[in-house]
């Protein structure tokens, strides 16, 4: 079996890290999708790439993958680059500010 660890980036919906600490194992899928003619749903007989498996470090899933046989991939997260200031609420009425305040 194939897998891929990895950690989750950020959702680009929302400004907080939730679920991103944690190393991620997912299997690679074995079989491909196949459309159903009555309905049009996709389905796989590959029930593996249901399985997601969550690690407190990347060592751990390595370890796993190693322990049951499984040839694992590691990609490794991108640093973030931007350096974000936390800001209150004042701050948007702020003297300093570069641009004025308008609605």
């Amino acid at each position: 079996m194939r897998a891929r660890i990895y950690r989750p980036a950020r959702n680009a919906m929302q400004s907080g890290t939730a679920r991103t600490r944690n190393w991620v194992l997912d299997y690679a899928p074995a079989s491909r999708r196949e459309i159903d003619p009555l309905m049009g749903w996709t389905s796989s007989q590959d029930t593996q790439t249901q399985v997601r498996l969550r690690f407190e470090s990347k060592q751990a899933a390595l370890d796993y993958a190693h322990a049951h046989g499984i040839d694992a991939q590691v990609i490794d997260p991108k640093p973030r680059q931007v350096n974000i200031r936390p800001r209150g609420y004042g701050e948007n009425f702020a003297t300093d500010r570069r641009g004025p305040w308008t609605h």
